[in-house]
């Protein structure tokens, strides 16, 4: 019943990929000795390089993009010292796989062969090593790695329209949650971009994708593409899952909060800030900047402009699809730490309750839900007197 084009397979092969690039078809993971060899099949030899990183521990090979048309379950096996592994596109240009480390091991080698008929053999091989061998690996990696940033498209002279930036969370090599063949990235871009398509229809809004199709976006590059383009509104739109209770089901909003309004709130703050380091990003020196943003977030004007949207979300939502038995919240989720741009997040509901999962998954459900969102933004521009995101509230 939950098979359809929002599968994991299908959020693995996004629509650009083409035939022209390369397509990994097998890869399996084996033990032996004190060695730990991971080897996948390509349709023609590319470029690889490797690295490790610390916080967890693990390593990253990188790749030109590549069309993956490898089983899931494969990653979910483990060999040795390597507890598992995942891939995915992480940049427009550049792919990703990332085994995830039990203990610390070194690279010994990583290497594409050509294989007879034109084809290719990635070949990766890790080695056990000490826990100071690794440190001093991860941080001489840690030094020579630049995080990816993405351009930011600068608002036309003249346009007079509001700003809607809409943010389908994780995407490429971070699926997000997972359940069976469903994977949160894929539902969530479904959902982004039929509100896109909703909110564009009326002509009055500008709507910006953060991410458009299955690439990785950074939690800093989210937040610097609402900020870039002056934003007057941001939403992240996401979906939980609750593996002991499958009963628990209904879309909830959160706003950002340096303290979480319950231990619910924080559970899914500290998930959703993680995206960076499923994906292999090193984002240990942007924790102090976005303390500092937390902190500019207290200012009460961009604070209280997303409290009540956040309210109008409720009203509406809650006017056409379930919502949880507390739908208004807050913590301190890293995407909503823009201190000029009024920020919500929409968890539309839980992937681990079977009739929410099938809702999420139907199309009717998204056009309904969609409209309600749809609504919730006119509702919240008409109260302000002015096109700037820093007008008043009407008295």
């Amino acid at each position: 019943m939950l098979l359809s084009s929002l599968s994991l397979a299908a959020a693995n092969s996004p629509g650009r990929l083409g035939s022209d690039l390369p397509v990994a078809t097998d890869a399996r993971l084996e033990a032996q000795g004190d060695l730990v060899r991971l080897t996948m099949a390509l349709s023609r030899p590319v470029a690889a390089s490797a690295t490790v990183m610390a916080g967890p521990d693990r390593v990253i090979i990188d790749l030109p993009s590549i069309n993956f048309q490898v089983e899931s379950k494969h990653g979910r096996k483990s060999a040795g010292f390597v507890s598992g592994f995942r891939y995915g596109l992480f940049m427009a240009d550049r792919a990703r796989i990332i085994l995830d480390l039990a203990q610390p091991a070194a690279i010994a080698n990583v290497s594409v062969k050509p294989v007879r008929g034109g084809f290719g053999e990635l070949v990766v091989e890790l080695k056990r090593t000490s826990r100071e061998e690794f440190a001093a690996l991860a941080r001489e990696a840690a030094a020579k790695t630049q995080l990816p940033s993405i351009p930011v498209e600068r608002k036309a002279e003249g346009d007079s329209r509001r700003i809607v930036v809409i943010d389908p969370g994780h995407g490429g090599i971070d699926p997000g949650t997972q359940v069976a063949a469903i994977a949160e990235k894929a539902v969530v871009l479904a959902f982004g971009l039929k509100l896109k398509e909703q909110l564009e229809a009326q002509g009055r809004y500008r709507v910006i994708m953060t991410r458009s199709d299955d690439t990785f976006i950074s939690l800093n590059d989210r937040v610097r593409i609402a900020r870039g383009v002056e934003a007057n509104l941001f939403i992240s739109i996401h979906a939980d899952s609750l593996a002991q209770a499958q009963d628990v089901r209904g879309a909830t909003i959160y706003t950002g909060s340096e303290r979480a309004s319950d231990a619910e709130a924080a559970r899914l703050a500290a998930k959703e800030n993680q995206a960076d380091a499923v994906a292999g990003l090193d984002s240990s020196e942007d924790v102090q900047d976005v303390a500092g943003i937390l902190m500019d977030l207290a200012k009460r004007e961009t604070r209280s402009f997303s409290t009540i949207f956040a309210r109008n979300l409720v009203e509406k939502l809650g006017g056409s699809v379930k919502m949880h038995k507390v739908p208004l919240r807050s913590a301190g989720f890293r995407v909503l730490t823009a201190p000029d741009v009024p920020s919500v997040l929409i968890e539309l509901g839980y992937m681990s309750s079977p009739k929410d999962a099938e809702l999420l998954n139907s199309e009717g459900w998204r056009n309904q839900a969609a409209a309600a969102v749809q609504q919730a933004v006119d509702q919240y521009f008409e109260r302000l007197q002015t096109p700037g995101k820093a007008a008043q509230s009407k008295p």
